[in-house]
């Protein structure tokens, strides 16, 4: 599993409200939800993003309120991963949930910049500034967060594992 594309790069503490305003959360189409993604913080950003692009933030990614539609959007958009110094938690169980791998990695996001070309292996953790061809060490996803990534999120991992998914 890898991802490779160009770099948004974002600051601490961007929010969920940030990320998907509240004020858009009454729009049911996921795609037209994400024309409003990172619109508070970066007016350019949707224009911009190719999909395989990647996202790179500082601390406390994702805090605020435990909204799935913040991963989804930003997946949506076209990013194929974020890196950030940290993740708030619930943040990070939503983004695995959805199917978009997220990587902590504190070196990696002091050393990119804004429009840089990233490579990220998620089998060893190694992600790779081609711009500055420089390396930085991450985690690697462990196989069951590998599995629930591949099959596009915790659900169709499910229903690929039993064949079904249950509703309540």
């Amino acid at each position: 599993m890898n991802a490779k594309g160009f770099v948004h790069k974002y600051g601490d503490n961007v929010d969920t409200d940030v990320i998907i305003p509240a004020r858009y959360l009454n729009i049911a189409d996921t795609k037209e939800l994400t024309t409003h993604c990172m619109e508070d913080i970066d007016k350019n950003f949707i224009s911009v993003v190719k999909q395989g692009d990647i996202m790179v933030a500082g601390h406390n990614f994702g805090c605020g309120s435990s909204r799935e539609h913040a991963p989804l959007v930003i997946h949506t958009s076209g990013i194929d991963c974020v890196i950030a110094k940290s993740f708030a938690r619930i943040f990070y169980r939503n983004a695995i949930n959805i199917g978009l791998p997220i990587m902590e990695c504190p070196a990696a996001c002091d050393g990119i910049a804004p429009g840089d070309e990233v490579s990220v292996d998620f089998d060893t953790g190694v992600i790779t500034n081609l711009t500055k061809n420089e390396t930085y060490q991450s985690n690697p996803f462990p196989d069951f967060i590998k599995e629930i990534i591949q099959a596009g999120g915790l659900m169709a991992s499910i229903k690929n594992r039993t064949g079904k998914v249950d509703t309540l």
